[in-house]
């Protein structure tokens, strides 16, 4: 009897899947008030990004800290110096996708930053005492959870008397090797 000849039947598995995923780039600007009011702007850069992910409400928040470098010339020009400051942020992730069937009590959420923040543009502020920095960041995010998904199975399994074993059996000459992905 073949295949086709026999009626599928379904079965509901509970396993572990992505539920839900979101992605979200933005431009935020913060203001820096270096302890010297700056003559010009040599170098603004962000390090020591950390970040953690929480779920929150119709999203994932992603909870992080990055420090703010920016070199300046002060006193007319004539001297530099680096200002310093750590900045706190909170970044709402709306998922763009969210499967409503899976079991809340099994979420794990997860972020990446997809786009290290950057900064993109430092100006001195128009009361010439501090910094305005825009910083450019971007996260994606995912939901996994345990979800219920329906398979179809073959009532009896085969019934043709032949024992199938899956796994190596040899036959790999007909394989093109210009196909074959080298980094598996």
């Amino acid at each position: 009897m073949a295949y086709a000849d026999k009626q599928l039947k379904a079965r509901e598995i509970i396993t572990k899947a992505v539920c839900g995923k979101g992605r979200k780039f933005s431009t935020v600007t913060h203001n820096v008030t270096p302890p010297h009011h700056p003559t010009s702007i040599l170098g603004a850069w962000i390090i020591n990004h950390q970040y953690e992910a929480v779920r929150s409400g119709d999203g994932i928040e992603v909870i992080g800290t990055y420090d703010i470098n920016i070199w300046y010339s002060y006193n007319k020009n004539s001297q530099t110096d680096v200002a310093k400051e750590t900045l706190s942020y909170v970044e709402h992730v709306p998922l763009s996708y969210l499967d409503p069937k899976h079991r809340a009590s099994t979420e794990e959420v997860s972020a990446e930053s997809t786009q290290e923040p950057n900064c993109i543009e430092a100006n001195i502020s128009s009361s010439g005492n501090g910094v305005v920095i825009r910083v450019e960041r971007e996260f994606a995010v995912i939901l996994v959870a345990e979800t219920k998904v329906w398979v179809a199975t073959l009532p009896g399994g085969s019934d043709d008397g032949k024992d199938y074993e899956y796994g190596d059996d040899g036959d790999f000459e007909d394989l093109d090797p210009e196909l074959l992905d080298d980094e598996l």
